[in-house]
C-alpha cells in the first residue's frame, strides 16, 4: 500500500550528493524523494539512511543551487520503480530507466520495484540447460547454464568490452523454440564504449531481442547503483511474465563498487578493505542472487564482468 507524500522544509545540511533532512516521520529506506528548489526546479533523490527523525537523501542530480532555506523535500511514499512492457525489447535506456535512443517513453503494463527479491535457494531448479555463447573457452571449459551466474574477470588493457558484446550478440539456448532475450547493463562506461555496444548489437540485429541500460561515466553516481537493479527488474519481467529465457550481462561491476565507495565516503563511513565499505559483498550478493531458475518457470542468468583490479576477484 502506497503511503501519502509528506513535505518538509527542514534541510539541515548538504554534503556533496547527500542531503540531510531533520524532523521527519514515517520515512523508509530507499523511498523516492522529490526536491523542489526555491526557483521551482525539481530534482530527484532516494533515501539512503534513516536515523530516528533524520533522513539521509542521495540526490540523482547535482546539488548546485540547492539552498537550506526555501528548498522543499517531498517523500513520495514508494520505492524506485521501473515501468515494464514488451515494447522494451529493442530499446536503449539510461541508468535511470529513461529512453536514451531518442524513442518515445514506454507505456508500462505494470510498474515493478527495482529492489526485487532473490529466489529461494531450496526452490531453484537444478542447472542443466546449456547456454551457448559462441566463445569456445566459455562453452568448453566454463560452461554457462540456465539459472547460473558466470563471473568474467579481466586485466587492464584486455578486451573485456568486445567479449561482453560478443556474448550479447551470440548467446542462445540450443534445442528450444522458446523466446530468448538479452538484458545488457553497462555501468560507468564512456560515451565511446556506449556507442560501441549499441552499434555492435544493431549491426547483427541482436538489438531486436535485447534491452540495454547504459550508465555513462558523466552520469550521476547514484545511477551506477540503480543500473544493475533496473536491468534485473526488466529481466525478471521478461522471464517470469513473458516466459522468455533471459541472459543478463553486467559490465563493469568495478565501477559499481567504486560508486558504492564514493557514496560511503560522502556518508563518512569507516572504510573496510582497500577503502570499500564493509557491506560491499553483501550489496553485491543482493544483485547476483537474483539469478536462478524456478521449476516450471523460465531462467534468469548472469554474466558479470569485473575488469581491472576488481574487488570481486
Amino acid at each position: 500500500m502506497t503511503k501519502l507524500a509528506r513535505e518538509y522544509r527542514t534541510v539541515a545540511e548538504v554534503s556533496g550528493p547527500l542531503l540531510i533532512v531533520e524532523a521527519v516521520r514515517d520515512v523508509a529506506y530507499q523511498e523516492r524523494v522529490e526536491i523542489e528548489l526555491p526557483g521551482g526546479e525539481r530534482r530527484r533523490g532516494q533515501v539512503l539512511e534513516v536515523d530516528r527523525d533524520r533522513a539521509v537523501v542521495q540526490l540523482f542530480e547535482s546539488a548546485m543551487g540547492l539552498e537550506l532555506r526555501g528548498s522543499r523535500v517531498r517523500f513520495l511514499g514508494r520505492v524506485m520503480e521501473l515501468g515494464v512492457s514488451p515494447d522494451m525489447l529493442g530499446r536503449v535506456f539510461d541508468g535511470a530507466g529513461q529512453p536514451r535512443d531518442g524513442g518515445p517513453k514506454i507505456l508500462p503494463e505494470k510498474r515493478l520495484p527495482i529492489t526485487g527479491e532473490p529466489l529461494n535457494p531450496y526452490s531453484r531448479a537444478y542447472p542443466s540447460e546449456f547456454i551457448q555463447t559462441g566463445i569456445s573457452v566459455i562453452d568448453g571449459l566454463n560452461t554457462l547454464v540456465r539459472g547460473q551466474k558466470l563471473p568474467i574477470f579481466s586485466g587492464s588493457g584486455l578486451p573485456h568490452n568486445p567479449l561482453a558484446a560478443q556474448i550479447a550478440r551470440q548467446a542462445k539456448v540450443r534445442g528450444t523454440g522458446e523466446g530468448f532475450s538479452v538484458v545488457f547493463g553497462a555501468i560507468g562506461i564512456t560515451f565511446e564504449e556506449a556507442q560501441y555496444f549499441t552499434q555492435e548489437l544493431r549491426k547483427t540485429g541482436a538489438i531486436e531481442r535485447s534491452v540495454m541500460f547504459l550508465n555513462l561515466a558523466d552520469d550521476p553516481v547514484i545511477e551506477r547503483l540503480l543500473t544493475p537493479r533496473l536491468a534485473l527488474t526488466a529481466a525478471e519481467y521478461l522471464a517470469f511474465d513473458l516466459d522468455m529465457h533471459v541472459l543478463v550481462i553486467l559490465t563493469d561491476m568495478t565501477n559499481y563498487a567504486e560508486a558504492l565507495r564514493e557514496i560511503a565516503a560522502a556518508r563518512k563511513e569507516i572504510p573496510g578493505r582497500r577503502g570499500y565499505p564493509g557491506y560491499l559483498y553483501t550489496d553485491l550478493a543482493s544483485i547476483y542472487e537474483r539469478a536462478g531458475a524456478d521449476p516450471g518457470q523460465e531462467g534468469l542468468d548472469h554474466a558479470a564482468a569485473h575488469p581491472d583490479d576488481a574487488p570481486g576477484r
